[in-house]
C-alpha cells in the first residue's frame, strides 16, 4: 500500500447507504469545511475536493449558461424624467 502525507494503513472509513445513495463516514482527520465537494475518478480512486473559489471557475460557470438572445427580450418601459 502506497503512504501519502494523508493517508495512513490504519486508516478507514465507514460506506453505507442512505436511501438511493451510497454514502461514507469520514474520519475526524478528513474533515471538510466547506458545504460542497468536486468529486472525481482518479485511476482506480475516487477523490473529494473543495470546490475551487477563483475567478477562472466563474467563469467556466458563466460560458456554460445557455446564449441569451436580446432580441427575443421585450423592451423596457421607462419613466419620463
Amino acid at each position: 500500500m502506497q503512504r501519502g502525507t494523508y493517508r495512513d494503513e490504519d486508516t478507514t472509513a465507514k460506506v453505507f447507504w442512505s436511501g438511493n445513495h451510497q454514502a461514507i463516514q469520514l474520519p475526524k482527520e478528513f474533515c471538510l469545511i466547506a458545504d460542497e465537494v468536486e468529486i472525481f475518478r482518479r485511476g482506480d480512486e475516487i477523490v473529494l475536493r473543495k470546490m475551487p473559489r477563483t475567478l477562472a471557475r466563474a467563469f467556466e460557470l458563466f460560458c456554460g449558461l445557455p446564449d441569451f438572445d436580446h432580441h427575443d427580450t421585450p423592451p423596457q418601459e421607462r419613466d419620463e424624467r
